[in-house]
């Protein structure tokens, strides 16, 4: 008879196959062969015993994308601002991690306002300018060098709410209020992880969505175009003097779900007046703390 498997070369007897930790299992090669999970003969007394040596813990991949973002970080304090950085592939072979790990640190980099990434020939990652400030609320967009640009587009989205809202009012169907209400819940989740960033992206996925119910395709496209715009353009959320960014936040999703709330009920006059209450236009903001 063949044993299969860890008994090759031993005796298929019950003995053998329940021999304790400390006695090797007769037969075989001379009894060499271990049971599967056994200590080698001759270990250290702990391996003998069956305790595993102490070993380092694995490093996760959130933690490798920390320590990437922290050695792009001490790059960029070596160098000017504006400073060209080297390709996403030259920097990730210079951090030694994954591509996947690489681009969680880019990530992470660009949240912080430190780098920017430009396409094209003679592009790649750079040092981030100085970042101009623009005004939203209680917050404060950091921008990359657009800061004109996306204050402008901002002020004529401000403009097109309204128009979007009374069309959402005549056309929204019970599934579109329900994916409207998938993105409150993002916007919920972030304010318990106090992530203004995830919060403010989550907050202009809200705004596509209610954009896309019109059926005024330019309408839709236009306020889709200036939204893209205001995101590119957005490097990092800051707070100001004047309230806690994350009271700030919790408040802005209080407002946007009762708009929503608003919108199922077929409430205009409710509706209107929050986005009233929601549209506070963007200015340069040089002093963060300066008032609207």
């Amino acid at each position: 008879m063949t044993a299969r498997g860890d008994d090759v070369g031993s005796t298929p007897d019950r003995t053998a196959r329940h021999s304790t930790p400390d006695t090797a299992p007769s037969g075989g090669h001379g009894g060499a062969h271990l049971r599967r999970g056994g200590p080698a003969a001759g270990g250290s007394p702990s391996a003998r015993r069956g305790r595993v040596p102490d070993v380092p813990p694995r490093q996760t991949s959130s933690g490798r994308a920390e320590r990437a973002a922290d050695k792009v970080a001490e790059l960029i304090e070596s160098v000017p601002p504006g400073s060209r950085l080297g390709t996403k592939e030259e920097l990730r072979t210079l951090c030694e991690v994954s591509v996947g790990t690489f681009n969680e640190a880019l990530r992470l980099l660009q949240a912080r306002g430190l780098v920017t990434v430009k396409p094209g020939p003679g592009g790649g990652l750079f040092s981030a300018e100085q970042s101009p400030m623009v005004r939203l609320g209680n917050s404060v967009l950091a921008l990359d060098a657009r800061a004109n640009d996306v204050a402008d587009a901002v002020r004529i989205r401000d403009a097109l709410d309204p128009l979007l809202i009374e069309d959402a009012l005549w056309h929204a169907s019970p599934a579109d209020i329900d994916g409207l209400r998938r993105h409150i819940t993002a916007m919920e989740r972030a304010v318990s992880a106090a992530d203004p960033v995830a919060f403010v992206h989550a907050n202009w996925r809200l705004h596509a969505a209610i954009a896309a119910i019109s059926p005024n395709a330019l309408l839709s496209s236009l306020y889709t175009h200036l939204l893209d715009l205001i995101e590119s353009h957005t490097l990092s959320v800051l707070p100001t003097s004047d309230q806690p960014l994350n009271e700030y936040i919790a408040h802005r999703h209080v407002l946007h779900r009762d708009l929503v709330d608003a919108l199922d009920r077929r409430d205009r006059d409710e509706a209107l007046r929050l986005i009233h209450e929601h549209n506070t236009s963007l200015q340069p903001a040089e002093d963060p703390a300066a008032h609207s």
